[in-house]
């Protein structure tokens, strides 16, 4: 499998107060954050229109389970069926099965301090 990681597709982590923080961010970095946290956009380079999400989320979030971390990051794929069929070949833990949404496809693995990576094979066209 040639390409596995396109990008990444978002970063994601705990905060006491993710209204506080996202406030923080829009007032001194200047971030247009929504309910959501920030979308990034950017064109790869074929010109195709892609976003990065960043997300402060609260710290008793489920969300990074089973992993102990404060964040999480998100890679973009290209084609996360086969990745995650690879990926267990080569004896990477994958958590829970494929979710599918109208902007992307999600699948989780665990890299080896136990840290939930998120992998998204992204619908971006679905966001404009």
């Amino acid at each position: 499998m040639k390409n596995r990681v396109t990008g990444l597709g978002g970063f994601f982590f705990k905060t006491k107060d993710p209204n506080a923080i996202k406030q923080w961010y829009n007032k001194h970095l200047g971030l247009n954050t929504d309910q959501y946290g920030c979308t990034f956009w950017w064109k790869d380079k074929e010109g195709q229109d892609c976003s990065t999400q960043w997300s402060p989320m609260k710290d008793d979030t489920n969300y990074f389970k089973p992993s102990k971390s404060p964040f999480m990051m998100n890679f973009r794929v290209e084609n996360l069926e086969e990745l995650l069929k690879v990926l267990r070949q080569e004896g990477v833990t994958v958590v829970g099965e494929i979710e599918e949404y109208n902007y992307g496809k999600f699948g989780w693995i665990l890299d080896p301090d136990g840290n939930k990576l998120e992998l998204w094979e992204p619908n971006d066209k679905a966001f404009l």
